[in-house]
């Protein structure tokens, strides 16, 4: 006696779950430009990969005689898949069915989702569209009562945050549960003019009286700007390639190591155009990005939040194949100097390489904290301390180059000064505990008072102070390691690459 007749009510029962929604509503979903949810994992992982676990769970509605009629489907798809070769959890939310809400959901597959990636250590991506099995104010009139609010599975979620890489997609209005998804990710992308983000949506805050629509009150312009969300790309497939693009960079989980690819770039590659990069102007911008990607294996810069606290760059890139961590300044917004917003950035990115140990290459021009009434207010100080911390607690190889400015607290903050600098300076280097141009008139007010001519004296003590300030007077004392031909940094800093992973335990 077989059991053919149950494995053709597992065909069917499957067959259902694959409605999701119903047609229409999936229609819908297509109508507003967006993909389906099984769509989307099928865009994200390796073809033929995945395997969905919990695929028939749902609501099943049953005949007189007991016979299944119709399968309601759970708005949570995840399962067991390939990106890259590498295996991972992918999960996506279904906003076919009840826009993701508490009523369709079953919380038990949230949980064993983020479980199955914290004991497999495997790296995890969600696709987030709608409240992500958040509240919702009808349920409480179908359930007779209302509860204290309580987040099964967060401690999976926590736990996965310190263990394994986490990647969230927002691919659609994301609010309450769903948002709290997002944020709890090492890497996040929004999709312009399809996500929005908020803890409560625009008729709920329309309450306290603001009457904002969706993109005004979590568009990406919000969050990519405050550095709730990392990125914001054009669409779908953009946010798919995006995350397959970060988790190269990473290892499965921090008890691994992140891969070594082949390069096919030259490490002796010299670039002519670097000796000429920095302007001599010190007033004048120049472009960090344009020496990120000349000194990096061509074509690996992966940057990441660009749009919020811009006055640093953080990128992952590779170096002879190994893979790095890259925090640049950007001289071009705010001069370089780092506000809270940086800071914080900063801050961020440098304990999640160290998370997953990934060795660090600063590139420095700092002219310090940001000042004044704005920037005390913002507690720019705190933030930056924070950062300078988190850079001294790393225990991952660092290697600073020092292109320009490195002044005060935030230029000290280049590396951690009680461990061996692995530091070079370009001949454009200027250094100091505060800029000798904001500082002459302070330091020198007496004299210059005195002075016959003090505008002819002031320059005549500047012409002083420049020569003294020369990075090769630094030199002479071991102040800096190292002055390099410009050039020469790309060879240098994969010789800093192969040393680093070395060492690394």
């Amino acid at each position: 006696m077989s059991w053919e007749k149950e494995v053709e009510e597992l065909a069917l029962r499957r067959a259902m779950a694959e409605k999701m929604g119903g047609a229409e509503k999936v229609a819908r979903q297509h109508g507003r430009g967006k993909m389906d949810a099984r769509a989307r994992i099928a865009a994200l992982v390796d073809a033929h990969s995945f395997r969905e676990i919990g695929k028939i769970a749902g609501r099943g509605r049953y005949g007189a005689a007991g016979a299944l009629e119709d399968l309601a489907a759970s708005n949570f798809i995840f399962g067991r898949a390939n990106i890259d070769g590498r295996p991972v959890v992918a999960s996506a939310d279904d906003f076919t069915v009840r826009g993701g809400a508490a009523d369709a959901a079953l919380h038990r597959k949230f949980i064993q989702c983020e479980a199955m990636a914290h004991e497999y250590r495997l790296p995890l991506i969600r696709m987030i569209d709608g409240t992500g099995g958040g509240g919702s104010v009808k349920t409480l009139e179908d359930m007779g009562y209302t509860y204290i609010p309580a987040v099964p599975g967060w401690d999976q979620i926590i736990q996965n945050l310190d263990e394994v890489p986490v990647v969230a997609l927002a691919l659609g209005p994301t609010a309450g549960l769903g948002a709290a998804r997002v944020v709890a990710s090492h890497y996040s992308v929004m999709v312009r003019g399809l996500s929005q983000l908020f803890a409560a949506g625009p008729a709920v805050a329309a309450a306290i009286g603001d009457t904002l629509d969706r993109e005004e009150l979590g568009g990406v312009d919000v969050h990519t700007r405050n550095g709730v969300v990392d990125d914001e790309v054009a669409s779908e497939a953009e946010a798919m390639a995006r995350a397959r693009q970060f988790l190269s960079y990473l290892p499965s989980s921090i008890y691994g190591r992140a891969e070594r690819k082949h390069s096919r770039d030259y490490v002796n590659r010299r670039d002519e155009s670097l000796l000429s990069a920095v302007p001599r102007d010190p007033k004048q911008v120049y472009a960090m990005r344009r020496i990120l990607a000349s000194v990096v294996d061509q074509g690996s810069l992966f940057e990441m939040g660009a749009r919020w606290g811009r006055a640093a760059i953080t990128a992952f890139a590779r170096l002879d194949g190994y893979p790095v961590a890259v925090l640049a300044s950007d001289p071009s917004f705010l001069g370089g100097s780092w506000d809270a917003k940086t800071s914080e950035k900063a801050e961020r990115f440098v304990k999640l390489a160290d998370q997953f140990h990934l060795p660090i290459v600063h590139l420095v021009d700092n002219p310090g904290f940001m000042i004044g009434g704005e920037a005390e207010r913002a507690g720019t100080i705190r933030y930056g301390v924070q950062a300078m911390n988190a850079i001294y607690r790393a225990k991952v190889p660092l290697a600073s180059v020092v292109i320009r400015r490195a002044y005060g607290i935030a230029g000290s903050a280049m590396s951690n000064a009680e461990r061996f600098q692995y530091r070079f300076a370009w001949p454009s280097g200027d250094w100091g505990s505060l800029p000798i141009e904001g500082g002459v008139e302070v330091a020198y007010k007496s004299e210059l008072e005195a002075a016959d001519d003090p505008a002819a004296h002031l320059q005549a003590i500047r012409a002083r102070l420049n020569r003294v300030r020369s990075p090769f007077r630094t030199a002479e004392k071991f102040g800096v390691e190292d002055i390099i031909d410009p050039r020469d940094t790309r060879p240098l800093l994969c010789e800093f690459a192969e040393l680093a992973w070395r060492a690394m335990p």
